[in-house]
C-alpha cells in the first residue's frame, strides 16, 4: 500500500511495535502473538492485526508472529534498515540532553552536525561535534545530503530555522520548539511539547 494511504496514527504505532519487538528479541523470545504483544503495549490484538495488514501477511493463525522477522519488516517499512545522520539546531540544555541521549544509537539514527546562532558557542565543543554557525545551515546540510533535522531552539527563532533547513533538502523535522511552524507540502514535521502533554493529563486529574 503507497505511504500516502496508510492513516497516519497506524504510522505512528509502527515504532511502539518495533520497540517492543526488539526488547523481547533481546530477551531471547522467539514468537509472540497478537494477544501477547496487544497485552505488553495496552493495544488491542484486533488493533495490531489491522495495523499490520496495511503492510502485508506477516503472521500464522494460531502461531503468532516470528519476532525477528516481524521486527526487521517493521525497520524496513520505517525506512531505519540503515543508519541515518541528523542535524540538530540548537545547542542549549535541551540541545545537549539530545545529543547525550543514548537511545538513537542502534536505532537507525545519528546526529551528526550541531548548530546554534550564540556566537559564544560557535565554535565549541559540543560531544564530538564543533558547534557550527546556524547561517552555514542551507549549505552544509544541502552538502551532506541530510533529510532529518531536530529543531530545539525558542520559538521566536523556529520558523527561521525550519525555512532554512527545507531550503538545504530536509525533508523530516522533529520540532521541540512549542509553535507551530509552517512547511510546504512533502515536509513532515513532528511536534513534541512537553507542557501540551501536561497539559492533556491534567484533564484527567
Amino acid at each position: 500500500m503507497p505511504a500516502k494511504d496508510v492513516p497516519d496514527i497506524v504510522v505512528s504505532r509502527l515504532p511502539l511495535y518495533l520497540r517492543a519487538l526488539s526488547f523481547l528479541a533481546e530477551e531471547g523470545l522467539q514468537v509472540i502473538s497478537s494477544k501477547e504483544l496487544g497485552h505488553k503495549l495496552g493495544i488491542s490484538p484486533a488493533q495490531i492485526r489491522k495495523d499490520l495488514s496495511h503492510f502485508g501477511e506477516f503472521g500464522k493463525q494460531g502461531t503468532g508472529y516470528n519476532i525477528q522477522y516481524l521486527r526487521d519488516q517493521l525497520r524496513r517499512i520505517l525506512k531505519v534498515t540503515e543508519e541515518r545522520e541528523v542535524a540538530l539546531v540548537g545547542a542549549g540544555d535541551l540541545g545537549r540532553a539530545l545529543m547525550h541521549y543514548g537511545g538513537f544509537a542502534g536505532r537507525g539514527f545519528r546526529i551528526s552536525l550541531v548548530f546554534d546562532n550564540n556566537p559564544q558557542k560557535i565554535g565549541q565543543k559540543m560531544g564530538p561535534f564543533e558547534i557550527l554557525d546556524s547561517e552555514s545551515i542551507e549549505t552544509i546540510v544541502a552538502d551532506r545530503g541530510i533529510e532529518i533535522a531536530i529543531v530545539a531552539v525558542p520559538a521566536e527563532a523556529a520558523q527561521e530555522v525550519v525555512d532554512a533547513l527545507v531550503r538545504a533538502g530536509v525533508k523530516a523535522i522533529l520540532n521541540y520548539a512549542p509553535i507551530t511552524v509552517k512547511v510546504p507540502e512533502g515536509v513532515h514535521v513532528q511536534y513534541i511539547d512537553p507542557v501540551i502533554h501536561l497539559q492533556r493529563m491534567t484533564y484527567y486529574l
